[in-house]
């Protein structure tokens, strides 16, 4: 079967014309919204809630592009839930609720593949005597911060722009 030359110059130039309008869409986009610092707070226990705040950041980061932003979360207080294991709930009296079952868990985890930073309040973990190991969905040493709210003064002065959705 024989290809007809005009119809094969055509499809070339709608590829051509494809690539460039995307190409030029990312390039609006970027000048349109830059780089951004952000930090998402987040403090409270209530499931819907936190999932609605990482489909925020999912969608800050469809619109301005991973490789634009530097994002964090700062967990403190009822926050915390948002990581702590169901089965961990038991032997922490001073939470109500226990966020992380596998939902939560596979958003976290498509953030932090995208470079979310997910950083946990000290005084949280100290004062509700959270075992950060076996309570805490995949928390390392260098997630914990000293004190939530002093990470969030420190990264809105180093320029983050506060989000508290």
């Amino acid at each position: 079967m024989k290809k007809n030359p005009i119809l094969q110059i055509l499809m070339l130039f709608l590829s051509i014309l494809a690539v460039s309008t995307a190409t030029a869409s990312a390039a609006e986009t970027v000048s349109k919204y830059g780089t951004q610092k952000v930090v998402y707070h987040v403090n409270y226990d209530d499931a819907k809630k936190q999932s609605s705040t990482l489909r925020n950041i999912q969608n800050h980061i469809n619109a301005v592009g991973a490789e634009n932003l530097d994002i964090k979360v700062v967990m403190h207080g009822n926050g915390l839930s948002m990581l702590i294991k169901p089965e961990a709930l038991k032997n922490l009296p001073k939470f109500k609720t226990a966020n992380a079952n596998q939902s939560m868990i596979q958003k976290i985890d498509q953030l932090k593949m995208l470079g979310v930073d997910f950083n946990v309040c000290a005084n949280t973990v100290k004062g509700r005597q959270v075992d950060v190991a076996r309570d805490l969905y995949d928390v390392e040493t260098s997630h914990i911060v000293p004190s939530g709210v002093a990470e969030l003064a420190y990264l809105q002065s180093k320029g983050y722009l506060y989000l508290r959705p």
